[in-house]
């Protein structure tokens, strides 16, 4: 329930209040706005047919941290840095932003140095990221010029420490390194995000489709693939995709 002021009855507004805890995927006015999304699942031309249609809410990423990070946090990012300067490399030009966000360190990486990087994170006797849970996958409509993005889970078993790396590219040229000759165990992981976002990992031993048929058109959990992807046959009667069909709002 909203009033007038469009505030919640508790009298926060969730789209502007850092704490309010009845939208916690919400950011107000902090992190980098990358588009404002209208109804519950971004459906336009009267393809909503969920009932949000009226909801508008802005998508944002959230925003580079600051020192001190907090905890562990602050050692593994010193080490990496460290490391990266004794490699000859300046970390500015490696690492574009560090995040904490929700008690959770991510690493943004200039997609160039993604295999030093990785490779220093496992190798270095202070960090020790041994096991690399896979791959993931996010496409970014509105972030212009890094539409795709990779997220690497690592976990280092000697520190027992959990953080992310993420790596984003553009539409236009979606390639990243592959880690397989870091972590061999994102063989299929990135088999599976090149099979449903289209993200190209150069160096792959075998990078092919693992889950839609070889010949299949396009990647099916990109956010402008055609909502329910292709009509389907049901007793004789063709039903339409979900986007094809009437709103009842």
């Amino acid at each position: 329930m909203s009033d007038a002021n469009g505030k919640g009855t508790n009298g926060v507004n969730p789209e502007k209040d850092l704490g309010a805890s009845n939208l916690p995927g919400q950011r107000g006015e902090g992190g980098e706005e990358i588009r404002v999304q209208r109804g519950m699942f971004g459906a336009n031309n009267g393809g909503d047919t969920s009932g949000y249609g009226g909801l508008v809410r802005s998508i944002r990423l959230p925003g580079p941290a600051t020192r001190p990070y907090g905890g562990w946090f602050d050692e593994v990012a010193d080490e990496l840095e460290g490391a990266l300067e004794e490699q000859g490399l300046v970390p500015e030009n490696v690492v574009d932003k560090t995040v904490v966000d929700r008690d959770e360190l991510t690493f943004h990486v200039e997609r160039e140095y993604l295999l030093r990087v990785a490779q220093t994170l496992r190798d270095d006797p202070a960090l020790r990221f041994e096991l690399c849970t896979g791959v993931s996958g996010v496409h970014y409509p509105g972030d212009k010029g890094r539409e795709l993005h990779a997220v690497y889970h690592l976990r280092s078993i000697t520190h027992n420490r959990l953080i992310r790396v993420e790596v984003s590219a553009p539409d236009a040229d979606p390639h990243i390194p592959s880690l397989v000759s870091v972590y061999p165990t994102n063989d299929w992981h990135e088999r599976e995000t090149y099979d449903f976002f289209g993200i190209v990992f150069d160096g792959h031993p075998a990078l092919t489709r693992i889950m839609m048929p070889d010949d299949w058109q396009g990647f099916p959990q990109r956010k402008d693939y055609p909502l329910g992807g292709i009509p389907v046959e049901y007793k004789g009667a063709q039903i339409p995709a979900p986007d094809q069909r009437r709103s009842y709002s």
